[in-house]
């Protein structure tokens, strides 16, 4: 450095007047680095070379209390998730002395009647009504360390966001590879599948349930990719080998013939069992008795149904419901109907029958009846004429002149 300064000074004796501001200031700054950097040193001094892996060090510390605070925050998670089960199970038993009941047997079921009963509410949505849930089914669950005291996280798909769910695709699209794979061999061996996968009567998981499923919020889109995958796979002449899999994904909807109530057959003094239903279509309105062990004769009004209804059609709308279930010739029906025209007196029978019909059938038939249509009433009725006009839709001739 004082090389470099002697040199600095040199250069400013034999440099001209315009030059001297320049060379001032390049003296300047080498004397004040002369002075900031003190003696020189020998080259015998060692250097100082900074610690290997200081950088390092200085990261471990900074994410291990990271995950020390992680931890606090879990224990005091963990401390509050015990105090609120406490509390719950003392409200319980509290509950249940009050509905006197045993503490120990008093189920949720019971709970949510004993609520209903002492809190009754006529709020619609039963989310707003007074409850009382266990707290692991009101409190979300927190999700667990994705990394270690290092910074390293522990899966290998984290840094993609969704790390589950792209882990479920993998795993799916390994599962649809394998899928294949058995097929070339059995097309090899010229053997055709087993069986078939049924899927009817269930559906694929919503984004919402998958989300909780996954501990992640799925998007739109990546839900989406998700349903066409599983949808290939589910379309693969071989997928009952992963139906486990499968169905893990997909629930069971609830047959609405599961869900109503139908009413027992009833019995007359000679020991035929017989049922009663009535039926609305239009302005006609019908009554239907349908008896156990006859021949298959339909009496309308005391009448035959030929005589009755002259029309096919109409014919064909009362009789289609025994054709359906298969006791056409097993059944005797009489039918009362009043008001309404020829068509609305069919419809009003038909409805009447098939809802009869519901207590000499199995649940089974009873769904196919009600995916028939038999089990809706028609709710169409006569548009009524509107004013200034000739009908329903009907328009008076407009003429200019």
């Amino acid at each position: 450095m004082m090389h470099s300064a002697r040199c600095a000074l040199k250069s400013a004796a034999s440099c001209s007047y315009s030059q001297l501001s320049t060379c001032r200031t390049r003296v300047c700054r080498s004397l004040a680095s002369v002075a900031s950097d003190g003696p020189a040193k020998s080259d015998a001094t060692p250097k100082q070379t900074p610690q290997v892996g200081s950088a390092g060090h200085e990261r471990a510390e900074k994410i291990s209390k990271a995950m020390k605070a992680y931890l606090q925050r879990a224990q005091s998670h963990d401390k509050f998730m015990t105090n609120e089960i406490a509390e719950y199970e003392i409200g319980k038993r509290h509950l249940a002395n009050i509905m006197g009941e045993d503490p120990d047997s008093f189920r949720q079921e019971d709970i949510d009647k004993a609520i209903e009963y002492l809190l009754p509410s006529g709020l619609f949505d039963r989310k707003a009504r007074p409850q009382m849930k266990h707290p692991s089914q009101v409190i979300p669950k927190r999700k667990a360390a994705e990394f270690g005291v290092d910074g390293r996280p522990f899966h290998f798909l984290f840094y993609t966001g969704l790390p589950n769910y792209y882990q479920l695709m993998h795993e799916t699209n390994l599962k649809l590879e394998a899928l294949k794979h058995h097929e070339d061999k059995m097309l090899a061996r010229d053997v055709s599948p087993e069986t078939v996968l049924h899927l009817a009567g269930s559906q694929w998981l919503d984004s919402e349930k998958l989300g909780d499923m996954l501990r992640e919020k799925i998007p739109e889109r990546d839900f989406t990719q998700f349903v066409k995958l599983m949808d290939r796979l589910a379309a693969h002449p071989y997928s009952y080998l992963e139906k486990d899999f499968i169905m893990v994904y997909r629930r069971f909807l609830k047959s609405q013939a599961m869900l109503q109530e139908i009413p027992p057959l009833m019995y007359a003094d000679d020991g035929r069992a017989y049922m009663e239903a009535e039926g609305i279509r239009k302005r006609a309105h019908a009554k239907v008795k349908v008896m156990d062990k006859g021949t298959g004769e339909i009496n309308v009004n005391g009448r035959s149904l030929l005589r009755s209804f002259p029309t096919i059609l109409d014919r064909e709308q009362i009789v289609f419901p025994l054709q359906f279930v298969g006791k056409m010739s097993e059944l005797d029906v009489e039918a009362t109907v009043e008001g309404g025209g020829n068509s609305g007196q069919a419809g009003a029978i038909r409805f009447a029958l098939s809802s009869a019909l519901q207590s000499f059938v199995d649940r089974q038939m009873v769904e196919k009846m009600r995916l028939a249509g038999l089990l809706t009433q028609d709710p169409r009725r006569l548009e009524r004429q509107k004013p200034g006009q000739a009908g329903a839709r009907k328009k008076f001739t407009w003429k200019k002149r």
